[in-house]
C-alpha cells in the first residue's frame, strides 16, 4: 500500500463502543467447511484471565513498560472476549460464524437456490438476471428482523433455476423512491464487457457442475521456519503487454520462483477491483476472483500447482478499506443509512481522505461476519496458506497514520487514537485463522511499529505472525538518492536492519512494488538508470556505473535478507534487476499496457548481465536452505567500521562480511567470530558467475585464533572470542561457514533437491555453469585458485531450466 502521508489530517476520535452483541444475533449456519483443520489449541490465557478483568496478561512479562497501559490492554482484551463470547452464544462460535459465504449470497440448499443479502436500509428488493430476463417482479425478496433479504427459488426439472455462469444483480428500492441495481455483496465472480469503455460489472453466479469443478490434488506444504516470499502480480506477470492469466502464471512463472529457491508466493490483486491501476487495493468484490486473469477454477489450478512445487501461497488481503465505486462495489449498499445499518462508518469517519475509499465499521456484527467469512472463504475454497494484510496502520488508528511520524512512544500506540474496534477484529481474525489452519502465515503491513502486533492473541497481542520491516527500503532509497557512497553510515545501516522488537518477527525487504510504481524507480534503475539500456551486454566490459550498480544491487539485497528480519520478501522481477517502472493502463498513458509486464527474457539471455543478479538471488535463497540463518535467533553485529565501510556480523552459523567501500580492498582484514575452527567461503558476491571480478579465493582455509581471556568479552576482539583473517575486496559481500571436521562436504536435500542453484559445497555435480571468459562449463570438482587462472574462482552451482526443473 502507498505511503501514509497527506497535507491534512482528520481529527482524532476516541474508540466508539460497539452496539451490544447480544442485541444483534444473526442467522446461524451449520454447513461444514471442506478444508477446516481441527486443532488442540495451547493454553488460552485470555479465557483464564477473563474473570479477573484480564489483568495478568503474559505480554506484561515481555516489557515492563506495558504495565503503564494495563487499562488500555484490559479494555481491548475484554472487548475482544465479549465479542467472541457473543458470537459463540448467538452463532455457535467463530468457526460457524465465519461460514457466512455458505449462507449469504447464492447457494444451493436441498432442491432450491437460495439468495440472501444484508441490506437493512432497502425498502424492497428483487433478484434479477439472465434467468428472469432482468425482470424481478416475479422474484421479490423478503426481509427479516435483522435486515437480511432472502428468496428461495425451487429447481426446475431437477436443475437450478439460476444456471451456472449466468449474470445476476441485486435490485433494491431506496428510501428516496429510486430502484438501483448492484452486484451482490457476496458474489463469487464478476465480469464486465471489455469491448465497452467503462462498462459496469455484472455479478456472475459461479457454481460449475462437478465435472468442471477443479479438484485439489496436492496438500499444503509445511510451514517453513523462515518464509522467503516472492511477491507477484498475476496480471502483469507476462512478457507481453497484456493481462496475463492465472494458468499462464502457474505454468510459466511459478517454476521460476521455485527455481530461485523461494518457499512462498504472495499474490496481489486477487480480489476483484474494477480499476486495474489501483494495483488491486481498491477492492469492489471481496469474494470474487479478479476476472481479468481467469475464473475461480483457474486460480485453484494456480494454488494447487504452487503446492505441487512445494510453494506456499499467501494472498494480499485488503480489509483496511473498500473502493468508493458505488456501481460495482460494496459501497453501493450505502444509501444514506445510519452506521449500524451499513458496512461503513458514516460521515467523515467513513472515508479515507488519502485513498478516496470507504472505511469499515468493525464494531458492526454483519461487517465482522462479512470479513471473517471472507478470510475463511479464500482459505477453504482456494487453499491459500495465509494472508498479508494490507494497510494495517490505517486500521489500527483513528487518524489512519495520516500526517503521523511515529517516534516510538507507547502513548502513540495505546490511547484514544487507537481504533479498538479494528484491533478486536484483527484479534478475532488471527485467532480464527490459526485455529482453522495452525500453520497459517499471517503478515501485517504496519508502518507504525505497534508493540505486540505480532504476539499471539492468547498472550494479549493482536496475533500476527510477522510484520513487514517497512523502514528498510526507506533507508536504501534515501542513501541511493541523497548520499554519496562514502557518506553511507555503516552503523546507520546496521541500526535500521536490526531495529526491531526481538519478541516479534519481521519480514525484511530491500524494495517492493511501491518502489517500482511509475514516479519512482527500482533499485537497479536508481543505480544504473539509462545505462541499463546500453551497458548490460556481457560482450563488452562493464562501465563503472554498471559495475557499481550490479555490485550494490547484490549487496543491498543480501544484507537486507541476512540481517533485516526473520523472513525475506522480493517483488517480482527485482531479483534480476528489472529495469524501468510499472505503469498500469490509465488515462495518463493512453491506457497502455506497455509497462505493465515483466521482461523475463532479460534474465534468460546469456549475453546480458541480468543473469548475474538472478543467479545471486538463487544463491542467497539456497544459502538459507542450507544453513537456516533466517530462522536463527543468533544475530551479532561485531564490526561497523565507518572509515573502511565494513560491516561484520554473525547470523546463525555463518559469518558475513560486507565491504561497502567504493575502491578499497583490505588484505588480512580481521574478523571476529564465536566458535573456533576452520572457516571457508559459503557465498561470494564477487564470484565470476555473479558478475563479479573473482578476487576471493574459495579454496583457502581460514583458521581462527583465540582472542583475549575466555569468558571476558571486554578482552576479546570486537567482543568475539575468536577471529580469522580474510581478503575483503571493495563492494563485495562474503559469507563464511565453519567446517565440521568430520563432514566437510555435507549432503543437502534442501537447495539441491528443488532449487535451480545449489552451492558447490553441497555434494552434487555442478553442470552447465558457463565460464564468464570462454563460455565453457566448470566442473563440480574444480576449486578456486589463488593463481592467475581467475576463471576457476567462485562457487560452483547447478543450473537447471525452470521447465526441466518443475514439469
Amino acid at each position: 500500500m502507498l505511503c501514509l502521508t497527506a497535507p491534512s489530517c482528520s481529527p482524532s476520535l476516541p474508540p466508539r463502543p460497539s452496539r451490544p452483541a447480544a442485541d444483534r444475533p444473526g442467522p446461524g449456519i451449520s454447513a461444514k467447511s471442506k478444508f477446516s483443520v481441527p486443532v488442540s489449541a495451547p493454553r488460552d490465557y485470555t479465557m483464564a484471565t477473563a474473570e479477573d478483568g484480564v489483568g495478568d496478561l503474559p505480554i506484561y512479562d515481555l516489557d515492563p513498560k506495558f504495565a503503564g497501559f494495563k487499562e488500555h490492554f484490559s479494555y481491548r482484551m475484554k472487548k475482544y472476549l465479549d465479542q467472541k463470547h457473543s458470537i459463540e452464544k448467538h452463532e455457535g462460535g467463530l468457526e460457524e460464524f465465519s461460514k457466512g459465504y455458505l449462507k449469504f449470497g447464492i447457494n444451493t440448499e436441498n432442491d432450491a437456490t437460495v439468495y440472501r443479502e444484508w441490506a437493512p436500509a432497502a425498502m424492497d428488493a428483487q433478484l434479477i438476471g439472465d434467468f428472469n430476463n432482468w425482470n424481478g417482479s416475479g422474484h421479490r425478496m423478503t426481509k427479516d428482523n435483522y435486515g437480511v433479504w432472502s428468496i428461495r427459488i425451487s429447481h426446475v426439472n431437477g436443475k437450478p433455476a439460476i444456471p451456472h455462469n449466468s449474470k445476476v444483480k441485486f435490485r433494491f428500492h431506496r428510501g428516496d423512491g429510486l430502484w438501483v441495481d448492484r452486484v451482490p455483496a457476496w458474489i463469487r465472480y464478476a465480469t464486465f464487457d471489455a469491448s465497452k469503455f467503462g462498462a459496469p460489472y455484472d455479478g456472475v453466479h459461479w457454481d460449475p457442475p462437478s465435472g468442471e469443478r477443479y479438484v485439489f490434488k496436492h496438500p499444503r506444504p509445511r510451514k517453513p521456519d523462515a518464509p522467503r516470499i516472492y511477491e507477484a502480480h498475476v496480471g502483469m506477470s507476462g512478457e507481453k503487454p497484456e493481462v496475463s492469466t492465472y494458468r499462464e502464471f502457474a505454468d510459466n512463472v511459478l517454476p521460476r520462483i521455485k527455481a530461485n529457491n523461494y518457499n512462498t508466493v504472495q499474490l496481489m490483486a486477487i480480489m476483484e477491483h474494477s480499476y486495474y491501476a489501483s494495483f488491486g487495493y481498491h477492492v469492489t468484490n471481496f469474494f470474487a476472483v479478479s476476472s481479468r486473469s481467469g475464473t475461480p477454477e483457474d486460480l485453484k489450478y494456480l494454488v494447487d500447482k504452487a503446492h505441487s512445487l512445494g510453494l506456499r501461497v499467501l494472498m494480499d488481503v485488503v480489509h483496511s478499506h473498500a473502493s468508493s465505486n458505488k456501481t460495482d462495489g460494496l459501497n453501493g449498499y450505502d444509501v444514506g443509512q445510519n452506521t449500524q445499518e451499513s458496512y461503513f462508518h458514516t460521515g467523515e469517519r467513513g472515508y479515507h481522505k488519502l485513498w478516496d475509499s470507504r472505511l469499515f465499521n468493525y464494531a458492526n456484527w454483519e461487517v465482522l461476519r462479512f470479513l471473517l467469512s471472507n478470510l475463511r472463504y479464500w482459505m477453504d475454497e482456494f487453499m491459500f496458506d495465509g494472508f498479508r494484510f494490507d494497510g494495517v496502520t490505517s486500521m489500527l488508528y483513528n487518524h489512519h497514520g495520516i500526517n503521523m511520524s511515529f517516534a516510538g512512544s507507547y502513548k502513540e500506540y495505546f490511547g484514544l487514537d487507537t481504533d479498538v474496534d479494528a484491533v478486536v477484529y484483527l484479534m478475532l481474525a488471527n485467532h480464527l485463522m490459526h485455529k482453522l489452519l495452525p500453520e497459517a502465515t499471517v503478515v501485517a503491513e504496519d508502518v507504525s511499529g505497534m508493540p505486540v502486533l505480532c504476539r499471539s492473541v492468547d498472550e494479549g497481542g493482536v496475533g500476527f505472525d510477522y510484520r513487514l520491516a517497512m523502514a528498510i527500503p526507506d533507508r536504501w532509497i534515501d542513501y541511493l538518492k541523497n548520499k554519496d557512497d562514502l557518506e553511507w553510515s555503516m552503523s546507520g545501516i546496521a541500526h535500521t536492519l536490526t531495529n526491531r522488537r526481538y519478541t516479534e518477527k519481521c519480514i525484511a525487504y530491500a524494495e517492493s512494488h511501491d518502489q517500482s510504481i511509475v514516479g519512482d524507480k527500482t533499485m537497479a534503475f536508481l543505480l544504473m538508470d539509462k545505462e541499463m539500456y546500453t551497458g548490460m551486454s556481457d560482450l563488452q566490459p562493464a562501465s563503472p556505473t554498471i559495475d557499481r550498480g550490479i555490485a550494490l544491487q547484490k549487496m543491498i539485497h543480501f544484507i537486507t535478507m541476512a540481517l533485516g528480519g526473520d523472513g525475506y520478501l522480493n517483488f517480482m522481477g527485482n531479483e534480476f534487476g528489472h529495469p524501468e517502472w510499472i505503469d498500469f493502463p490509465r488515462e495518463g498513458n493512453n491506457w497502455s499496457y506497455d509497462k505493465c509486464r515483466r521482461q523475463w527474457s532479460l534474465a534468460d539471455i546469456d549475453h546480458l548481465r541480468y543473469k548475474y543478479m538472478n543467479a545471486f538471488d538463487q544463491a542467497m535463497n539456497a544459502l538459507d536452505d542450507k544453513f537456516s540463518f533466517l530462522s536463527s535467533s543468533k544475530q551479532i553485529v561485531s564490526d561497523m567500521n565507518e572509515e573502511k565501510k565494513i560491516i561484520v556480523f554473525e547470523r546463525g552459523d555463518l559469518v558475513f562480511v560486507f565491504n561497502f567501500h567504493p575502491s578499497k580492498t583490505y588484505d588480512g582484514y580481521k574478523v571476529g567470530c564465536d566458535l573456533p575452527g576452520k572457516y571457508k567461503v559459503a557465498l561470494d558476491s564477487d564470484a565470476l558467475m555473479f558478475g563479479g571480478h573473482g578476487r576471493v579465493a574459495h579454496d583457502n582455509d581460514h583458521f581462527t585464533s583465540p582472542e583475549g581471556v575466555p569468558g571476558v568479552p571486554e578482552t576479546n576482539f570486537n567482543n568475539r572470542p575468536n577471529s580469522f583473517k580474510i581478503l575483503s575486496p571493495s563492494r563485495t559481500c562474503v559469507a563464511y561457514y565453519r567446517v565440521e571436521e568430520k563432514a566437510e562436504k555435507p549432503k543437502d536435500e534442501g537447495a539441491a533437491s528443488w532449487g535451480k542453484t545449489a552451492l558447490g559445497y553441497i555434494d552434487v555435480e555442478a553442470t552447465g555453469v558457463k565460464d564468464a571468459a570462454d563460455g565453457e562449463a566448470t566442473s563440480g570438482s574444480e576449486k578456486a585458485s589463488t593463481g592467475g587462472d581467475s576463471s576457476k574462482k567462485g562457487i560452483n552451482f547447478v543450473f537447471l531450466s525452470p521447465d526441466k526443473d518443475n514439469k
